[in-house]
């Protein structure tokens, strides 16, 4: 039986990057698997890092993806996102509602929506209470 391993944080990022330049360009799993030569389920554990992806692998899945090896391993970030961010923005639904919000046509609107966010954050017992006595 293999021994399981917690995936490497870079692994992770990688992963993370290739995920949100694919949800960008509106490509599926499957369709970048496609192009690539794999599965989706390869593309999956890829995006996760489950698996590390090769360095010829990268190169293929950079250009099928617009972009550069060095802006999916991180190196073209002229600042580092803020821990988590891109791991966050990985996570499903995450970018529709960064794209959503940036389509928001003033700042009433944005201010309005991540109030509402913050709130259904919140854990239950720490929401404001609407009954009226």
């Amino acid at each position: 039986m293999g021994a399981s391993y917690d995936p490497d944080p870079i692994d992770i990022e990688v992963g993370a990057r290739v995920r949100l330049q694919r949800k960008a360009l509106g490509l599926s799993q499957t369709v970048l698997a496609d192009a690539l030569g794999l599965t989706f389920q390869q593309v999956q554990k890829y995006e996760r890092g489950a698996n590390r992806i090769s360095a010829s692998m990268l190169v293929k899945t950079a250009k099928r993806l617009d972009t550069t090896v060095a802006a999916l391993v991180g190196e073209l970030d002229v600042a580092r996102p803020p821990s988590g961010a891109v791991e966050s923005l990985s996570k499903p639904g995450a970018l529709k509602l960064l794209q959503a919000y940036e389509a928001l046509p003033n700042s009433a609107a944005r201010q309005a929506l991540v109030a509402f966010a913050t709130a259904m954050a919140m854990p239950h017992e720490d929401r404001p209470s609407n009954e009226t006595d």
